[in-house]
């Protein structure tokens, strides 16, 4: 206001030039120092907002989660051995059967004929050759007095061995009848529980047929088979030599079971072998594992779900999966918020899910602040403040780690 009283109506100085001047050079100052107030409240006001999540290492159990169907432990066919009619069964389906147990009975009328055929036959054989070692004996104390020729004497030694292998022979042919007329009896080669039969009594059966009788199933400890990539098999195998995991029991890993339903199953199994042969079509290596199943509630054919545990590692560095992004080519990257309060790209490797978390292996270091919030507006080297700060703890519940 002063510089407009110092102006007349011509805009000629109205008093002293000085004074004028003065005001002029008073308003162009206080003019700057607002602008300068005005530009460092703009810096200010631009920083944005972000939560970050300060690194440290943490012991997990790193876990694998895979499918298959459960089968049997044992698992055995019963087919008949010999031909025959089906005179009646001996079990009840669906029932558990002892090994040794009858299941079926064949008619045995034919083998028991044949039985005590090769029973007589054994019988002549052996008087004959009762006959046949005392004319060999009297020959042997009238030889010596030349009461016999000698011809005579070896004819009797030859009938005695040739009616011994008669014996032998008989001998064998009555133990294969015996044996024939014990398969008319079809017993239960395993323990287990029995299913369905495939026939009634009156049906005929024959030693050669390929359709079981019925299937006797051992489900006191079932098998699970499941596949995986060997890739996975490669990185466990480099993780475990470079220390990076650590075997979690010596009794083998183990595998928590989860049902069709999703429930989860009581009984925990236990790895048992890992197969050494890839599948040339898929790629992939078959794991066995073995589930207890006291009660029965396991199946065969039954699909679950496994929870497998691969390794632990003191060490981890876990990052929130929305705390990474991808590049176009699959590169993963996080927002840092570093020491100069800017925001810093880093590249990093995370392959493996651990939960709702990514398992990072590299670019990552203890106290590196990783921004978990605030970051879809962030540029290289924007200013940041740092409004929530929260410690790198393990996941409250952890989930299955998944490998991409």
């Amino acid at each position: 206001m002063a510089l407009f009283q110092c102006l007349d109506v011509h805009g000629r100085c109205a008093t002293r030039p000085g004074f004028c001047l003065g005001s002029m050079l008073l308003l162009l100052t206080l003019a700057g120092c607002a602008k300068h107030q005005a530009g460092g409240a703009g810096d200010a006001a631009s920083a944005t907002e972000v939560g970050v999540l300060v690194m440290a290492p943490q012991k997990i159990v790193e876990r694998t989660e895979l499918s298959g169907r459960l089968s049997a432990l044992n698992v055995a066919d019963v087919r008949p051995q010999i031909s025959g009619i089906v005179q009646k069964r001996l079990f009840t389906e669906g029932a558990d059967v002892a090994a040794g147990q009858p299941l079926y009975q064949i008619d045995p009328a034919v083998y028991q004929a044949t039985y005590d055929q090769a029973r007589g036959v054994l019988a002549k054989a052996e008087a004959v050759l009762s006959d046949a070692k005392a004319k060999s004996s009297r020959y042997a104390e009238l030889v010596k007095i030349n009461a016999v020729s000698k011809q005579d004497y070896d004819d009797a030694v030859a009938a005695v061995n040739e009616d011994q292998a008669d014996v032998l022979a008989d001998h064998a042919s009555l133990e294969s009848a015996r044996i024939n007329l014990g398969y008319t009896r079809i017993t239960s080669p395993i323990s287990g529980q029995i299913g369905v039969s495939s026939v009634t009594a009156g049906a005929l059966v024959t030693a050669e047929q390929t359709t079981a009788l019925a299937t006797v199933q051992s489900i006191d400890r079932m098998y699970l088979d499941v596949t995986r990539p060997s890739i996975d098999w490669l990185r466990l195998r480099k993780a475990f030599n470079a220390g990076h995991l650590k075997r979690v029991g010596a009794q083998g890993a183990a595998v928590h079971i989860v049902m069709e339903d999703g429930s989860d199953y009581a009984q925990p199994g236990t790895l048992a072998f890992s197969d050494i042969t890839v599948d040339q079509t898929t790629g992939s290596v078959t794991l066995r594992v073995v589930v207890p199943n006291p009660e029965h509630e396991l199946l065969p054919g039954m699909f679950v779900r496994a929870d497998l545990e691969e390794g632990a590692d003191d060490q981890a560095m876990l990052v929130p999966q929305l705390a990474v992004t991808r590049t176009p080519d699959g590169q993963a990257t996080v927002w840092l918020a570093g020491a100069d309060g800017k925001a810093h790209a880093a590249t990093v490797k995370a392959e493996t899910a651990y939960g709702d978390r990514w398992i990072v292996s590299q670019g990552l270091k203890i106290g590196d602040r990783v921004v978990i919030s605030g970051a879809s507006q962030l540029q290289d080297g924007a200013p940041v403040t740092v409004t929530d700060t929260h410690a790198s703890n393990a996941p409250a519940a952890s989930g299955a780690a998944v490998h991409g």
